[in-house]
């Protein structure tokens, strides 16, 4: 989970700095992570059977909803679109794999080793 929430970041901070030329490209890097990356967790929460496991589900798809729609915009030329994007999805990050990101890394471990 570490390694695909640090290519996120990673991803993030070049959509943050990119030249408008360099938006397609990488906000298309963004979307093939986050497919990657919310299948990966979605398969985690399946398989262990992590009780809030509905709302995170939401939570990516909706995620995913918003960059395919943004995407579409940005293919038009709506490039003030796909900055807003990266801003919310900066800001929204922290607190997702603090409280629902966390929460499935715990549950995870306690499946894993044991324990309370």
């Amino acid at each position: 989970m570490d390694e695909l929430h640090e290519e996120f970041v990673g991803l993030a901070a070049q959509l943050q700095t990119a030249q408008d030329a360099q938006l397609p490209q990488l906000l298309e890097a963004m979307e093939v992570h986050l497919k990657h990356h919310f299948a990966e967790e979605d398969q985690w929460m399946n398989t262990t059977s992590f009780p809030p496991r509905d709302c995170h589900i939401d939570e990516h798809a909706a995620v995913l909803k918003s960059v395919a729609e943004v995407r579409d915009l940005l293919n038009q030329g709506n490039i003030d679109a796909c900055r807003r994007l990266i801003t919310a999805l900066v800001e929204w990050f922290p607190g997702h794999a603090t409280h629902l990101d966390s929460a499935l890394a715990h549950w995870m471990s306690k499946q894993r080793f044991g324990g309370k």
